[in-house]
Order: C-alpha cells, then sequence, then structure tokens
C-alpha cells in the first residue's frame, strides 16, 4: 500500500506503471535528468523546465510518483523530486541504464 505521500513500497512497484509513466516524453525527460545527478540529489519540480502549465506539470509528478520512479519531498513551501534509483535497480535491474541512453 503507498504511504501517506503516494509513494508505493519497494515490491508493489509495477512494470506497466514504470513504462506507462516513461513513455510520456516530458516524465522521460524528468527521469533522465534525474540520472545525470549525484545519487539522493533532489531538485525543484520547477527547474526541470517542462514547457506546461503548473496543474500539468504537477499532474506528470504524480505519475512518476505513484508509478514509483521518484519520491517528492517537501522543504518548506517547495515541493522537491529525488530519483528512487535504488529501489528501480532493485526491482528491474538495467532499466534505468537502458532509461539513461533512450533518446528523449
Amino acid at each position: 500500500m503507498p504511504d501517506a505521500e503516494g509513494h508505493p513500497a519497494v515490491d508493489e512497484i509495477e512494470l506497466v506503471s514504470v513504462l506507462a509513466a516513461l513513455a510520456d516524453p516530458l516524465r522521460l525527460e524528468v527521469v533522465q535528468k534525474l540520472l545525470v545527478e549525484a545519487e539522493g540529489a533532489e531538485r525543484h519540480c520547477t527547474s526541470f523546465g517542462l514547457p506546461v502549465s503548473k496543474s500539468t506539470r504537477s499532474h506528470h509528478f504524480k505519475v512518476l510518483r505513484e508509478a514509483g520512479l521518484i519520491k517528492q519531498v517537501d522543504r518548506g513551501n517547495s515541493r522537491m523530486a529525488q530519483l528512487r534509483r535504488s529501489d528501480i535497480d532493485a526491482r528491474f535491474p538495467g532499466l534505468l541504464d537502458a532509461v539513461a541512453t533512450a533518446p528523449a
């Protein structure tokens, strides 16, 4: 069962949900940008420069969070995104390596 923030436990992350989240070019871009960051790095959700409205951006991050690809944490009045790299690697070895080299 997802936690109070909507993050699924590692054993609840499903491949179909992960692939569906990555099927959108903007969400794929977010994950690829997080992959080049140091493990555990957090980025403000607006720092990705997505060319969409605030509500659409929020939707994209919700899809990534509910699929288990990212963890979102509140830092004061900001929401930060962090890639769940170790969780995804444990659940689906090699998937993020393929995502890192996929054309955006």
